[in-house]
């Protein structure tokens, strides 16, 4: 498919793993990139996602009080 390349050529320019691409392929997080059975088409101009900074999942950021009480 012209102007499509597969995830393992795209896990190498970005220097990332395979599994990697395809966590942000499945979430959405690259425009354009289209699922053929099992594989990923991504677009050849496609640009690495930015990370979002959330932390990790399931822990919510401490407030001002429980960083003063950790402090005591």
């Amino acid at each position: 498919m012209n102007g499509y390349i597969q995830a393992e050529e795209i896990a190498k320019r970005w220097d990332i793993s395979l599994r990697q691409v395809q966590t942000l392929c499945k979430d959405g997080r690259i425009k354009g990139v289209v699922k053929f059975g099992n594989a990923w088409a991504i677009p050849e101009n496609a640009i690495k996602p930015t990370r979002t900074g959330k932390g990790k999942p399931g822990r919510k950021p401490k407030t001002n009080e429980e960083e003063k009480h950790e402090r005591q």
